[in-house]
C-alpha cells in the first residue's frame, strides 16, 4: 500500500480494492485467527481492532488520493 497507483475508473478501483484486501487479510487475517485459537479474549479483541484500523487506513489512504488538490473552501 506504499507505491502510489493511478485509479481512472471503476475497474482500477476494483483491482485496488481486491490487492489491498488480499494483503489485509493476510496479515491481520492471520493474526485474527491466530488470536482466536490460542488467545485470550483480550487477544482477540486486540487482533480485531487491529483488523479494524487496517481496513480503516486503506478506506481513509483511497479516500485521500480522491481529495488530492481539491480545495476545502
Amino acid at each position: 500500500m506504499e507505491d502510489a497507483i493511478q485509479i481512472d475508473n471503476r475497474g482500477d478501483f476494483g483491482l485496488w480494492a481486491i490487492e489491498v484486501a488480499k494483503q489485509i487479510v493476510a496479515d491481520q487475517g492471520f493474526e485474527l485467527a491466530r488470536a482466536a485459537r490460542d488467545g485470550s479474549e483480550d487477544d482477540v479483541r486486540v487482533a480485531g481492532n487491529a483488523l479494524g484500523q487496517a481496513i480503516t487506513n486503506a478506506m481513509m489512504e483511497v479516500f485521500d488520493g480522491l481529495t488530492e488538490g481539491v480545495s476545502g473552501e
